[in-house]
């Protein structure tokens, strides 16, 4: 099978499929005679579990690891629940920074004119010039 194949079929790019090649994320394809790249049924499920995985908010390291788990079949299914749970504290707390932004974007918003004068406390604020 080749690139543009596999990409239809795990709804990755070839740019993205080369680029997790490169950076050894899974097993890379052996080459055809002519050079191109010949992907089986294996590296389709490895960039699906990539796919999904990167959907679910992990970086490429994490990605590798939870393939490195797929793999094995000694694996403990608490390590995996361990890297979900990491994942997940992670989340939240990037859900509460951006929670902290809107908060601040909705003050700032509510504290500028928005009129025709050069005065702006979002500026003044920005420039380090708020009373703070």
């Amino acid at each position: 099978m080749n690139i543009s194949e596999v990409a239809k079929l795990t709804g990755l790019t070839p740019k993205s499929i080369r680029l997790y090649e490169d950076k050894g994320i899974f097993t890379p394809p052996g080459r055809g005679i002519n050079g191109y790249r010949i992907y089986n049924q294996s590296h389709i499920e490895d960039l699906r579990l990539i796919a999904r995985a990167k959907r679910a908010g992990f970086s490429l390291d994490e990605c590798k690891l939870l393939l490195s788990f797929a793999h094995d079949p000694h694996r403990k299914s608490a390590l995996v629940k361990d890297e979900a749970r990491k994942k997940l504290a992670q989340v939240k707390a990037k859900i509460e920074e951006l929670r902290l932004i809107e908060v601040h974007l909705e003050q700032w918003i509510a504290e500028c004119p928005g009129d025709e004068h050069s005065q702006c406390p979002i500026i003044d604020e920005l420039q380090g010039n708020d009373s703070e």
